[in-house]
């Protein structure tokens, strides 16, 4: 079925550019409001690393609402309440972390949609159902959603083509972070053995026919993601651009070497 989700569709066209994003760190409707209308086709409202509330979660889909870009809402953990609230507040592409199993994916697919297909709790008026104004939003909600899991670990990787093949999950998400430091280097998304199997993920995902995103430090190394076949892709935060483009900044004015880890930190 055709969605009126926009980020939801591009994942299915072919015919565009690779859509691009980055990550809302600032927990901010203005700075997500200015990246907004800065260009980016998506932008991620982080409620795993930020403290986000869901008071603050409907502030900020406000705002990006009014722009070009859509919101990508990464929860603080695969769970059923969180995904409820961050639904009934408006979000319609929930982003779970650390999925290591076909079975969490399934119960994460479960959480984002109504009954038969699911186990989302149903109420009638919320932001989500524009407060009950949209017709038969309980019947054609489902088509709308696009739940995305994160594989975070070498054994979710491995178990890529059976979480993919999870009936209702739309899109995976590789998150370099936390893979090195799960590989062993932390802090160190360039080492080669964790480049092969982020390129491996990207080849395992395209043979499963899912498409897979990803979030780079910099152009160079989102460009490289890109091309091992990522179909997505986001670059550093909110925080870090700024940080790092001050830092820059001060740095060429003292004379001294930069010192921010935003050009190299994974979000």
């Amino acid at each position: 079925m055709s969605s009126n989700n926009p980020f939801k569709s591009w994942l299915g066209d072919t015919t565009r550019a690779t859509p691009l994003g980055t990550w809302l760190m600032a927990a901010a409707p203005a700075t997500a409001e200015a990246l907004g209308y800065g260009g980016f086709d998506f932008l991620v409202v982080d409620m795993e690393h930020v403290p986000v509330e869901f008071t603050d979660l409907a502030h900020i889909l406000r705002a990006i609402g009014c722009t070009p870009a859509d919101a990508v809402v990464r929860l603080a953990w695969n769970d059923q309440v969180l995904v409820k609230r961050a639904l009934d507040a408006g979000a319609r592409t929930v982003m779970l972390p650390f999925v290591q199993t076909a079975e969490e994916a399934r119960a994460a697919a479960s959480y984002t949609r109504y009954p038969p297909h699911g186990i989302r709790g149903v109420a009638a008026v919320h932001r989500g159902s524009h407060f009950g104004t949209i017709p038969n939003y309980l019947k054609t909600a489902n088509d709308d959603i696009c739940t995305i899991v994160q594989l975070e670990t070498p054994e979710a990787i491995e178990r890529l083509p059976e979480i993919a093949a999870v009936e209702g999950i739309d899109a995976l998400f590789v998150g370099p972070g936390d893979l090195s430091a799960a590989m062993g280097h932390i802090g160190n998304i360039a080492h080669p053995e964790v480049q092969a199997l982020i390129e491996k993920a990207a080849k395992d995902a395209h043979a499963a026919g899912k498409p897979v995103g990803i979030v780079g430090p910099n152009p160079d190394m989102v460009k490289r993601f890109i091309g091992y076949g990522y179909d997505y892709a986001a670059i550093a935060s909110d925080i870090a651009m700024m940080t790092g483009r001050a830092n820059d900044w001060l740095c060429q004015l003292r004379g001294v070497t930069q010192t921010s880890v935003a050009a190299t930190a994974a979000y």
